[in-house]
């Protein structure tokens, strides 16, 4: 098969050709003459294989532009990967156990160990998403996304604050005001294990990508929605020193009174951001309670976050709220950013392949390092039990 035409040394001879034909007619205009019969001949030699470079010169000038064209239609027809379909991608091959393309792993940063990899951002935040849309109290939270001890500081006017009264001249106010402390987070680490079936990865079919960030997501939302109301003694303190604001009369029942003295707790001017927080049983409780003329006080509402609104507020059903039991504080009241979250790390996500293996299962690991505390009592109030039975 012969090459491809030079497409330089065709125009360099169209060039000399050119030239040699300016050279006769030159000649015979100095000469005063006409062409002779053997110039004609040479003459319309020269011109024809003029015109044969133009015609090859055309054709490759219009193959070129057909090749462009073809190369971007080409193009257009090819998907588009952006860097997390890239990641998502390197993510399901390594939980399937197939060995991604070289540029495929290297594109995501995805580093690989003894016995797991450290998967990529993107996957973790889809995670941290779910996280929140599973755990309303910590995606409502203040967040704070820092390293090292982060000391905040906490005003307090439940003992006294500042106050205007009425003054004479020359004689001293006296002065007031509420009293300013504060509150130190640091970050515990914890990490959230849940494993894979096999039998699930193996199925091509099945979604392995989805259901490993759903599980993950369960895993750690349920323990950080119990680390924030119950804390845990020398970790996390969350919602677990607030004084109770109402203490129920009966260890077993709660009163449409107390309900709303639990609601007076918090300030008018603080109400607009409040929620209920109970448990299932807790709730099924209250939607018995009627008012005099016999309308119950808890209502189905279409309008509400979660179904249900108790005296103008959204009820959320946590199964980390104790149920009504002595002593146990079975109602919280609350704007839940009165509530400081902190993250110390950024969540990592680990996939560990061999390590389960005689289980027939794939561990997934998130690890968090993280910390919460009360930052504003005034958005806060808690109906506790009566101690006794």
């Amino acid at each position: 098969m012969k090459g491809p035409f030079n497409l330089k040394k065709l125009s360099e001879r169209r060039a000399e050709l050119m030239g040699q034909l300016e050279s006769m007619v030159q000649a015979c205009e100095t000469e005063t003459r006409a062409f002779s019969e053997e110039e004609q001949t040479t003459y319309a030699g020269i011109l024809g294989e003029v015109r044969s470079i133009d015609a090859t010169l055309d054709a490759a000038d219009q193959a070129h532009a057909l090749g462009k064209v073809e190369t971007r239609a080409a193009a257009a027809d090819e998907p588009v990967h952006t860097q997390e379909d890239l990641e998502t991608r390197a993510f399901e091959c390594y939980i399937r156990g197939i060995a991604p393309e070289m540029e495929t792993r290297a594109a995501v940063n995805m580093t690989v160990g003894d016995n797991g990899a450290v998967i990529p951002t993107s996957i973790a935040n889809k995670i941290i998403e779910m996280v929140k849309e599973i755990s309303p109290l910590y995606h409502l939270s203040t967040h704070y996304d820092v390293g090292g001890t982060l000391t905040i500081p906490s005003y307090d006017e439940s003992t006294q604050k500042i106050t205007m009264a009425y003054a004479a001249e020359f004689t001293a106010l006296t002065s007031t005001s509420g009293k300013f402390t504060s509150i130190s987070l640091t970050g515990f680490l914890a990490g959230a294990l849940t494993k894979i079936s096999m039998s699930l990865v193996n199925n091509s079919k099945f979604d392995i990508v989805s259901y490993v960030i759903r599980k993950v997501a369960e895993a750690v939302s349920e323990w950080i929605e119990n680390e924030l109301i119950n804390g845990t003694d020398g970790k996390i303190e969350g919602l677990s020193k607030v004084a109770p604001s109402v203490t129920a009369a009966a260890a077993t029942a709660i009163t449409a009174d107390e309900l709303i003295d639990l609601q007076e707790s918090i300030p008018d001017k603080l109400q607009a951001g409040c929620i209920w927080v109970m448990s299932r049983a807790t709730r099924a409780a209250i939607r018995k309670l009627k008012d005099g003329d016999g309308n119950y006080l808890l209502n189905k509402d279409a309008t509400s976050k979660w179904g249900y609104s108790l005296f103008g507020h959204d009820v959320y059903v946590s199964q980390s709220m104790p149920d009504m039991a002595a002593g146990k504080r079975a109602v919280t009241y609350l704007d839940p950013t009165g509530l400081a979250v902190k993250v110390a790390e950024n969540p990592s996500v680990q996939v560990l392949r061999e390590k389960f293996a005689d289980e027939h299962a794939v561990g997934v690991i998130c690890w968090m390092e993280v910390d919460s505390k009360v930052e504003n009592k005034q958005k806060i109030a808690v109906l506790a039990m009566k101690a006794g039975a």
